[in-house]
């Protein structure tokens, strides 16, 4: 039994050794797809708890190595396992980059939140193959700022139950006062140089700062903690007891994946309807906007016709429903933007507004 054991133990070491360098790509895709199968809920108490502690073990961990790199720490089991420290790392920077882009990708509209998806998604894949890069000392606090701050934008939300651009300057100076204090702590911990170390940080650090004031103010940053689960253009909305009843036109056949009206045929005075249900934190109370625009042929621009507002209290894991309608409908090609009260898009319904005399189209029901 024991030699098959040990058989065993050789065949798959020698695979891992012939197939070594396709294992980080290997990891690098089961962590993100474990992550996005299991990250569910942005204020799920465990998820927040653990990502936590990825934080503050990935704090911990820099700090020793920088000790130990200094031989200001010599104990022999801590020395014993030194190698492994820049491993486990990576590891927790990749389980908290992996969160961070299944989180903000829940909450993204593609159209207007790509680039600072991409820009998180490139954390993650550099993460994964600069095992010998992490090793330095400000690789570790730059990647750690980055960490710091993509995770007090939705925590303290969560925590504090409100979304405001109080709260997102107040995760920067967060992330910047534990950054810096970790830097003066290691210098005065190693010889007393703390300036000297923070010299070549300030750059990076300050241009990680406004490029994060960047994209939330000019709305590019996705709105977590905040999640479009549902958005469409309907007949008619009703709120009954066992739920809410949408109406719309019944597509064609091949079209049997469409639920909701694109196109819009509409005839005499009909309104359009537009639903959504928008996932928020347990008791987080805030407004969402249903920003109405028609795009007008002649000046080849998108106007403005409303902008009405509904407000929201979290919890319900489907998200809030709500809805707003437009009366008047003229032809042509419509967006609804459905942003949050900071102007942030959430996500966006699209359909074409077209106008018959009389229409005898069945009409469909579906229950949200």
């Amino acid at each position: 039994m024991r030699k098959k054991i040990n058989d065993t133990t050789t065949r798959l070491r020698a695979v891992y050794k012939q197939n070594e360098r396709y294992f980080p790509l290997i990891s690098f895709i089961a962590g993100f797809l474990w992550d996005s199968m299991t990250l569910d809920r942005i204020d799920r108490l465990s998820d927040n708890l653990i990502l936590l502690s990825y934080i503050i073990l990935a704090g911990l961990l820099i700090m020793l190595t920088n000790l130990l790199e200094e031989k200001k720490i010599t104990t022999p089991v801590i020395l014993k396992y030194r190698h492994l420290l820049p491993n486990a790392l990576q590891f927790f920077f990749g389980g908290l980059f992996s969160s961070y882009v299944v989180y903000y990708f829940k909450s993204a509209a593609l159209t207007k939140n790509w680039l600072f998806l991409l820009f998180l998604f490139l954390l993650l894949v550099t993460n994964e193959f600069i095992r010998d890069r992490i090793k330095a000392f400000y690789m570790q606090i730059i990647f750690y700022y980055l960490a710091l701050f993509s995770f007090f934008i939705f925590f303290l939300p969560v925590i504090f139950k409100t979304i405001s651009a109080w709260l997102f300057i107040s995760s920067g100076l967060m992330s910047s006062g534990l950054t810096l204090g970790m830097v003066f702590f290691l210098g005065k911990k190693i010889d007393g140089q703390y300036i000297t170390r923070l010299k070549p940080l300030i750059k990076p650090l300050v241009a990680i700062f406004i490029f994060f004031n960047v994209v939330y103010f000019s709305n590019i940053i996705p709105p977590v903690p905040l999640s479009l689960k549902y958005a469409g253009a309907f007949h008619s909305v009703k709120k009954t007891d066992q739920g809410y009843r949408l109406t719309y036109l019944k597509p064609e056949w091949y079209r049997f994946f469409t639920t909701s009206d694109d196109p819009f045929y509409f005839s005499g005075s009909d309104s359009v309807y537009c639903f959504s249900a928008v996932f928020a934190p347990t008791d987080l109370k805030t407004r969402i906007f249903h920003h109405w625009q028609w795009y007008n042929p002649q000046k080849e621009e998108w106007q403005t016709t409303d902008r009405l507002s509904y407000s929201i209290q979290g919890g319900r894991a489907r998200g809030y429903r709500g809805y707003t309608y437009k009366k008047n409908i003229i032809p042509g090609e419509w967006r609804i933007d459905i942003e949050n009260d900071q102007g942030q898009v959430l996500g966006r319904v699209s359909f074409e507004a077209i106008k018959e005399d009389s229409t005898s189209r069945r009409k469909v029901d579906q229950w949200r």
